[in-house]
């Protein structure tokens, strides 16, 4: 039988141990990844997770001469039933820790355990289990359909890798019964993607991804090139879905009230590091990392009195590259508290000294040295 032992983590203060399942054979594997998960318990668990691309010179003979540091060891928990936001500027490495938890990318160092399992070293029959578990839905509508496949086939293809969810005989119904899960007509079915609306192909990727019953979705920007009132109208269909089908999601965007709204928990990202982490509350109304900071004064405030008495915080100089990074704090050369132990020390994603004796929303995680609140007009 699979057993529990607990495997300590270093890496940050703020993550716990993970149990993990010791498996001895691919069955014990598969069934232990079909476990239930109780509400509020981790089903995800990140630890030091790394992705460095190889720069490579020459043509014959290639040789490595550097390495685009995308994801740089972060580590956090998504809990059943959950939605966590992770939100950072274009490049910071979001859509590299999306598709390294669905393993379509292979990590460099660092654990993803799903269930107590370390996905990053399964293959074959567990790892086809892990993807029918952990779905993700794209940020294109466009171009994440095959255009030369019906609806039909497009979301039944799920059951050709997958045929133990649903018998051959029984699969149209379930395509059709999809379809109208995510608001749409069950006769279009034999459509094809270009008659459909943007927001009604976001729609039928939503259907895929709820296709094979899975625990967790992972959503790389899947409104940000849909207009606001189809936004909404994905934002409000995901939170029904996550009600109805208890799921847990990974939500990634830039558009900062998109994600508390639908958030539990935010991650703020920064040039492959997690700079802050906190609920939805501790990040927008009391951030203490400077980049958060400045991330949140960006957003544009409504109310034209708000506006007036509204400090906006103006970054210096360009985000570095992922080739050649900062040393110690990647934000220092941008940050207007930098001072030297910013250089050579490499901050923690910890709860600050400052905070950690009080209770108040500003004790949460934040890898700055200097990390404060800061009065901030916020456009919630």
């Amino acid at each position: 039988m699979a057993e529990l032992d607990k495997k300590s983590v270093d890496a940050t203060p703020n993550v716990a141990e993970v149990a993990t399942v010791n498996a001895v054979t691919e069955t014990e594997a598969v069934a232990a990844l079909d476990a239930p998960v109780s509400q509020g318990e981790p089903i995800l668990q990140v630890r030091n997770l790394v992705k460095h691309f190889p720069l490579t010179q020459g043509i014959l003979f290639k040789k490595q001469v550097g390495a685009v540091k995308a994801v740089d060891g972060i580590s956090f928990d998504l809990y059943q039933g959950e939605t966590l936001g992770i939100v950072g500027e274009s490049g910071c490495g979001k859509s590299t820790v999306a598709k390294l938890l669905m393993t379509l990318e292979r990590a460099t160092a660092g654990e993803v355990f799903y269930k107590g399992q370390d996905i990053t070293k399964l293959s074959g029959r567990a790892l086809k289990a892990v993807r029918r578990n952990i779905q993700m839905v794209f940020q294109d509508p466009y171009t994440s359909l095959n255009p030369r496949m019906t609806v039909g086939d497009i979301i039944g293809e799920t059951f050709e890798i997958h045929p133990e969810v649903a018998p051959k005989g029984d699969r149209r119904r379930k395509v059709q019964d999809l379809l109208d899960v995510v608001g749409l007509n069950p006769e279009y079915i034999n459509r094809y993607p270009h008659q459909f609306s943007g927001g009604q192909r976001q729609r039928i990727g939503i259907a895929r991804g709820l296709a094979l019953n899975p625990e967790i979705i992972i959503c790389d920007e899947p409104v940000s090139a849909l207009d606001v009132s189809v936004q909404a109208q994905v934002i409000n269909l995901m939170e029904k879905l996550q009600d109805e089908f208890n799921l847990s999601y990974l939500f990634i965007a830039h558009d900062l009230s998109i994600v508390r709204h639908i958030s539990d928990r935010v991650g703020v990202m920064y040039l492959g590091k997690m700079a802050e982490i906190g609920t939805d509350t501790q990040i927008y109304d009391h951030p203490t990392h400077p980049y958060t900071q400045a991330l949140l004064s960006a957003v544009p405030v409504p109310d034209p009195d708000a506006r007036e008495g509204r400090e906006r915080i103006i970054l210096s100089g360009d985000v570095p590259s992922p080739a050649n990074p900062p040393s110690g704090c990647r934000f220092r050369t941008r940050c207007w508290k930098a001072q030297d132990k910013c250089a050579t020390e490499v901050p923690l994603l910890a709860i600050p000294e400052r905070f950690k004796a009080s209770d108040t929303p500003a004790a949460h995680e934040s890898a700055c040295h200097f990390a404060e609140e800061k009065d901030v007009v916020h456009a919630a």
